[in-house]
């Protein structure tokens, strides 16, 4: 009796240690299956950049992600693996990250000679809407938002710290601060130029992508401004509300780690109709 419960015991656990890997393995499973779904539906090759907030496995604390040198690096190889004939079809949820890797991601995507058509189901900050500006068609959710794209220094707007300039006299400002300022001049114009050039490699008429250029990336609005569907029309951008239903089911599979009790909760099933209210128990007549 002994042995058995200790041999029991010793199965329970290696069940529990290979049950995260085996849910694992069955949710990229999922995910390659209605990736191939949406390709087959729209005839491309489909790509995901869906950033989330993670938790180590370990430790259990969470750990932000954004745009970096791997996802540039792996974009750029999807690219380069797909015919030019084929079209793209790049999914997008990200709340932004480094400048050069978006540059790189946005540049790959305007050389590829076949249609490009950028998603954001729910958001698109920052360097992600700098990758969306080099679509021929970006589809969003109707409560979807894009962001501006103007160059953050030392978790600082650069835009704010040029503005101090104008404040105060130059004798009274530290020289850290005007390094800064003059750091941040240089990458104002910088992302101005990346985003003029990627918007008339677009075909958009110079004196637009100029104007465009300086309202997103001069600091007209805070960072994490949201810019909605209507504003993004009224800027220009080639916007969309089409959303296929395969992207919904695809961010579903990329579900936030979570240690605690969600703070959303409803029931999953779509309601055509209000739901109908029970009936009390009795007769209906008061006591």
């Amino acid at each position: 009796m002994d042995i058995n419960l200790i041999n029991l015991f010793w199965l329970f656990l290696m069940i529990s240690s290979l049950q995260p890997l085996i849910q694992q393995r069955m949710l990229e499973a999922a995910r390659l299956r209605m990736m191939r779904r949406l390709e087959e539906k729209r005839g491309s090759r489909v790509i995901l950049l869906i950033h989330r907030q993670e938790t180590l496995s370990l430790l259990g604390f969470p750990l932000a992600r954004f745009i970096d040198i791997q996802d540039s690096e792996a974009i750029l190889r999807a690219i380069k693996m797909t015919s030019d004939d084929v079209p793209i079809d790049l999914v997008l949820h990200t709340p932004g990250g480094l400048v050069l890797a978006a540059e790189q991601i946005a540049h790959a995507l305007c050389r590829h000679p076949a249609r490009v058509t950028v998603f954001v189901p729910h958001y698109a900050m920052s360097g992600g809407t700098l990758i969306a500006l080099a679509a021929d068609e970006i589809v969003m959710d109707e409560n979807a938002v894009l962001g501006p794209v103007d160059p953050q220094l030392s978790n600082m707007p650069a835009a704010s710290i040029l503005s101090v300039l104008e404040q105060k006299d130059v004798n009274e400002i530290d020289d850290q601060t005007l390094i800064l300022a003059d750091v941040s001049r240089k990458a104002i114009a910088q992302v101005k130029r990346t985003v003029r050039d990627i918007l008339t490699y677009r075909d958009v008429p110079e004196g637009e992508a100029e104007e465009l250029a300086e309202i997103l990336a001069t600091g007209r609005w805070t960072h994490d401004y949201p810019i909605s569907v209507e504003e993004a029309k009224e800027l220009g951008l080639p916007i969309s509300t089409e959303m296929p239903e395969e992207i919904y089911k695809l961010m579903n599979l990329y579900p936030q780690t979570s240690q605690r009790r969600p703070s959303v909760q409803y029931i999953p099933l779509p309601y055509t109709e209000r739901p109908s209210r029970s009936r009390p128990a009795g007769n209906g007549q008061a006591g």
